[in-house]
């Protein structure tokens, strides 16, 4: 089960205000200007006479997108039209295990992205689209970082304008942001001058939920729920004599999935008291280790979300 962010907007001004949710943009190599797209909008009424509270939700799945270009891309109009996505992994670190981290695009008889296979030459950190020669004069693309919301919607989040006949590697950055103002999902915003004025929910420690308040006087409060990285095993359930040794790294090796405890890192390598529990999913890839490393690519072959526990070969 990939794991969600959750981000509550409560709006404690005294009228009505319409929020906009957007993503820093990716670090892209082999494209042009990068463009942002707004990803969610709604007006929200003061809490203090409605009670009410936005909440935008996500998965914390990569996802590569691409889409056709009706215009050059310009602020408060939508990016594209026609659209593919495909989940996607990221290029572990060196000695890391292989990873799904690269997909082609097609462009006849319609655009669409291939399955993801292994290749070398990605970037740590980041995934590749490799482009088919098409004729940029009659039709363009965008391609980049999309991201999925929790009821299955696909929204590209960042993109450049795809160049014919050649390999776009993007690097996510998980870091989203709220904002005033009115930008539908897909919509062309300008993240420079949004961005100075927004809440930023910064997700890159482990951070998986996040509380904001607008505030009357335009400022914004932002409390993230406490990270995995900082609890000891079990510490949600209140334990207190318990202390995490072995951590555990998404499959590209640049996010912390999970904490807990093992009695020692032979294979194969059981962790007790996971926190935060049900985030490590069977037949999956991880880095595996001690806290702070050393890690090595290991398979996920049992999880026991009773007990919170995982092994791995």
């Amino acid at each position: 089960m990939a794991t969600p962010i959750t981000i509550n907007v409560r709006n404690n001004s005294d009228t009505a205000q319409s929020f906009f949710f957007f993503q820093a943009p990716a670090i892209y190599t082999g494209g042009s200007e990068v463009y942002t797209n707004s990803l969610f909008s709604q007006t929200v009424l003061p809490y203090s006479t409605s009670g009410a509270v936005l909440t935008f939700s996500l998965v914390l799945q990569f996802v590569a997108g691409v889409q056709q270009q009706v215009a050059p891309p310009v602020v408060g109009k939508p990016s594209g039209q026609l659209a593919a996505s495909q989940a996607i992994g990221l290029t572990p670190a060196a000695g890391g295990a292989e990873t799904n981290n690269t997909t082609s695009m097609t462009v006849q008889p319609s655009l669409g992205l291939s399955t993801p296979v292994s290749t070398q030459g990605p970037q740590a950190g980041s995934f590749r689209i490799v482009t088919p020669p098409f004729n940029p004069t009659l039709q363009k693309y965008n391609a980049g970082s999309a991201i999925q919301n929790v009821s299955g919607g696909i929204t590209l989040s960042n993109f450049v304008t795809a160049l014919p006949n050649s390999n776009l590697d993007c690097q996510p950055v998980l870091k989203f942001y709220v904002a005033t103002g009115n930008y539908t999902a897909g919509t062309v915003m300008n993240f420079t001058s949004s961005s100075r004025s927004a809440a930023l929910c910064d997700a890159t420690p482990g951070y998986q939920s996040f509380n904001v308040s607008y505030n009357p006087d335009g400022t914004w409060d932002v409390q993230s729920a406490a990270s995995f990285l900082a609890l000891g095993a079990n510490a949600a359930q209140g334990a207190t004599n318990t202390v995490a040794n072995a951590e555990i790294l998404s499959e590209a090796g640049t996010r912390i999935v999970a904490q807990g405890q093992a009695a020692n890192f032979h294979a194969p390598v059981t962790i007790a008291n996971l926190v935060p529990p049900n985030a490590v999913d069977r037949l999956k890839e991880y880095q595996v280790g001690p806290i702070g490393g050393p890690y090595q690519g290991r398979l996920c072959t049992y999880v026991d979300y009773l007990t919170d526990s995982a092994t791995f070969d």
